[in-house]
């Protein structure tokens, strides 16, 4: 079975999107060009920034009907991350709250992607 090895977002302007997400990430591109930037994750999984307007074939979705997660070590990690995301400018759209999976909130980029952060919640004990 193939793994799962990158994950593409398509953004109206991949320069401004690699920007945003270079000073999210904390770290810049490994590709980037004008249609197109790449990041490397610390987990092996790329993130890709496609233009919406140079991609074949052409996407019929705009950003927001997925959403990307970021998988943290605990509640106070969420915390401390919405803090943060709220701070830079980010849209919030859900605060931090717990929910059957974990402790989460979830922000938006500039193009209406959703970027959920969370602390799953620990399995039950045998």
């Amino acid at each position: 079975m193939p793994d799962l090895n990158f994950v593409l977002l398509y953004v109206d302007s991949p320069t401004a999107s690699a920007a945003f997400y270079a000073d999210l990430l904390g770290k810049p591109p490994v590709e980037a060009s004008p249609s197109f930037a790449m990041f490397a994750m610390e987990s092996g999984v790329m993130l890709g920034l496609w233009s919406r307007h140079t991609v074949e074939p052409a996407p019929s979705a705009g950003g927001g009907g997925s959403e990307i997660a970021f998988a943290v070590a605990d509640a106070d990690t969420v915390s401390a991350t919405h803090a943060d995301w709220a701070a830079r400018g980010l849209p919030i759209i859900q605060t931090p709250t717990a929910m059957d999976f974990g402790h989460t909130f979830v922000a938006l980029d500039p193009d209406g992607h959703r970027l959920r952060v969370f602390a799953p919640s620990a399995p039950p004990s045998a």
